[in-house]
């Protein structure tokens, strides 16, 4: 399994047979180099969306007709992206990405696409080559992390950090504590813009016993 973030909320998860881009939002997004769009593109099967939001979304049919990836997120978002290719599904469902199982799950945040509403907003479970990532999506702290990781037993969380539109780093650094049992954090959608949160090592300090990995965006990481 390797991941390679792609700056913000964006991720690129190369699992089983399947090359997923999480929230793929490039241009415009201060933090990806545009010279490495093709390399972070390149193999694209697949295309989670978590939400709405501009920066999660805004690309995602340019992004699907360059690549030949297949949308996959809630029906009210999917919905949006008119005579794209899509697998629509529910919180609760699981869906099999050429070998890669994935469920959505619940998440607390909004989503929209401009003023339009596009469905509720979510997490992922993404299950294979021997390891279960839970991807938060945006969203706070939230009691249903307890049965989520009870259920799914996540050994790495890609975990929104950044504070203001979603838990910061303290916010991130207690719910590992208290409900999961990570192995491995990824924070994301910190950085990006000057407020939120700048660096992750409030969430380092406070998870010794995890390996806390800040990869430069393209750094590729192998779990």
């Amino acid at each position: 399994m390797n991941i390679t973030w792609l700056g913000h909320a964006s991720f690129r998860i190369a699992v089983e047979d399947a090359v997923l881009l999480i929230d793929p939002w490039l241009t415009g997004n201060p933090s990806f180099p545009d010279a490495s769009r093709s390399a972070a593109l390149s193999g694209a099967t697949h295309i989670l969306l978590t939400h709405g939001h501009f920066d999660h979304s805004s690309e995602v049919a340019e992004i699907a007709a360059e690549t030949g990836a297949i949308i996959v997120g809630i029906p009210e978002l999917c919905a949006f992206f008119d005579g794209v290719e899509s697998i629509d599904f529910n919180k609760g469902g699981t869906v099999d990405l050429n070998g890669a199982k994935v469920s959505m799950v619940q998440a607390t945040h909004s989503s929209s696409v401009g003023a339009a509403y596009a469905g509720t907003e979510a997490g992922f479970m993404i299950a294979g080559d021997g390891h279960t990532i839970y991807v938060s999506g945006d969203t706070d702290i939230m009691a249903d992390m307890d049965w989520m990781a009870d259920f799914y037993k996540p050994d790495i969380g890609i975990l929104c950090a950044g504070g203001h539109y979603t838990m910061g780093m303290a916010g991130a650094a207690y719910a590992a504590r208290r409900y999961f049992d990570f192995k491995t954090v990824i924070p994301c959608h910190y950085k990006t813009f000057p407020l939120l949160e700048q660096t992750a090592q409030a969430l380092i300090d406070a998870l010794p016993d995890v390996n806390v990995l800040t990869p430069a965006v393209m750094e590729e990481v192998t779990l």
